[in-house]
């Protein structure tokens, strides 16, 4: 089989990428039209890792600290998240999803696993293996928690 070139992966990566984000944006908009994909992304990081300190949550999003402060400060009013003082340092400030919080993320996540499915379903089975071993590679490399490790993992 050919070796494909980088610029190759990265158009095709792209191109599901725009799937994906389609998919999520529906699966998001479904369940809850007022919370934007940053601010889900918030949530689906605070339910994979657990309470985050605003600077290792600055570090998963990769944003500016006023945007993650941002972030949280819409998740706290819509009760999806929740904001303490840790108890080892009171000068820094842990952000945590609640569980309405967590019952949203599971909830988008199953509507976007049944559209996700529909669209499998439609791709023929035997590029399935090797579509699967790519994107687990794919999500390891960029440092992403897979969804059964913290769905069962963490009870909110």
């Amino acid at each position: 089989m050919q070796q494909l070139s980088l610029d190759e992966v990265t158009e095709a990566v792209l191109s599901a990428s725009r799937v994906l984000v389609a998919v999520s944006a529906r699966s998001l908009g479904d369940v809850a039209e007022d919370v934007t994909l940053p601010q889900y992304r918030t949530l689906v990081l605070l339910c994979a890792h657990g309470p985050l300190g605003m600077s290792e949550l600055t570090d998963h999003l990769g944003c500016a600290p006023s945007s993650a402060t941002r972030l949280c400060d819409r998740l706290v009013a819509r009760k999806l998240a929740s904001r303490r003082h840790r108890a080892a340092n009171r000068r820094e400030v842990e952000v945590a999803a609640t569980a309405a919080g967590g019952r949203l993320v599971a909830a988008v996540t199953d509507r976007r696993r049944a559209e996700i499915s529909r669209v499998l379903e439609a791709m023929p089975g035997r590029h399935r293996g090797a579509m699967v071993r790519a994107l687990r590679a794919f999500a390891a490399a960029a440092g992403e928690v897979p969804d059964q490790a913290w769905a069962t993992g963490w009870s909110l």
